[in-house]
């Protein structure tokens, strides 16, 4: 899938020069504490419309950075603006009018839902939350958010645990887009599902984004994932952004050292599977 960027000048989300460090005790009481740096002076700039995709090894900062932008962290240094506002940054999460304009999709779906609520009450959760709407109005849009994104409205009443991995993030989709956000973060979305599942949700997720006028970003360690679903991608490592730009020419011509041997990891780890499927039986490679 090719995505446009929008034509809009002004970026509906900007972070410009964003940390967040962490302080580490040590073990003995004797010994001075000492600081990491998860994220180091990161900035961009993401259109409506547009999907980012943010890729880099585990702990280059990626999830940290994410969870920055929808109020779960408070960035150290450095601010973020959505549609030229400042985000507060508050300790305790963005005010409730930010909240529900930028939602996030994390990688564990069945653990991101309350397996004690029904299917109804988690999507219309935001409802209640940040809009404030009544039963009735709720149940409408629940329905109508079910369908959306693949699920039959009569299994409303039905509990997490009854239904599938992929389902279940149909559902934090569903969820996410209830009260009708502008952007989403999508951390590992698909990484805990099965293959086949994984390339339903992505066709949902470029679907939905197609139909709705959604922006993404889209977090993933799988550059086949963000070459499908991205217009746009961002390399990070140590926490720190070593390339960004557009995908196809990111991915297809890379100039910084370490997205060369990012892609040629996924590369060498492509070939070699391909020669165990094309092995005869008992052959050694």
């Amino acid at each position: 899938m090719t995505a446009s960027p929008t034509d809009a000048a002004t970026p509906l989300l900007s972070v410009e020069a964003v940390s967040r460090h962490f302080t580490m005790r040590a073990a003995w009481p004797w010994q001075p504490s000492t600081r990491m740096t998860a994220v180091d002076a990161v900035s961009f700039d993401v259109h409506r419309g547009d999907a980012l995709g943010i890729v880099g090894e585990s702990g280059c900062g990626k999830s940290t950075l994410a969870r920055m932008v929808v109020g779960l962290l408070k960035p150290s240094e450095g601010s973020m603006t959505l549609d030229g506002t400042p985000l507060p940054g508050a300790e305790r999460g963005h005010p409730r009018a930010i909240q529900r304009r930028i939602q996030m999709i994390f990688q564990d779906p069945l653990g991101s839902l309350n397996p004690r609520r029904t299917v109804g009450d988690l999507i219309a959760a935001p409802l209640v939350g940040l809009l404030g709407w009544p039963r009735e109005k709720r149940r409408r849009r629940v329905e109508e958010l079910m369908s959306l994104v693949g699920l039959r409205p009569e299994f409303i009443h039905r509990l997490p645990h009854e239904f599938s991995g992929g389902q279940c993030q149909r559902i934090g989709i569903a969820r996410a887009l209830a009260a009708e956000a502008d952007i989403l973060i999508l951390d590992e979305p698909v990484s805990a599902l099965d293959v086949s599942i994984q390339a339903q949700i992505l066709e949902l997720l470029a679907d939905l984004r197609q139909k709705l006028g959604l922006t993404y970003l889209f977090i993933s360690h799988d550059l086949a994932v963000i070459r499908y679903l991205c217009n746009r991608v961002m390399v990070m490592n140590k926490g720190q952004v070593v390339e960004q730009g557009i995908t196809a020419e990111v991915l297809g011509s890379p100039r910084h050292d370490y997205t060369q041997t990012l892609i040629g990891a996924v590369m060498g780890e492509t070939l070699a599977a391909t020669k165990r499927s094309s092995a005869p039986d008992g052959a050694t490679l």
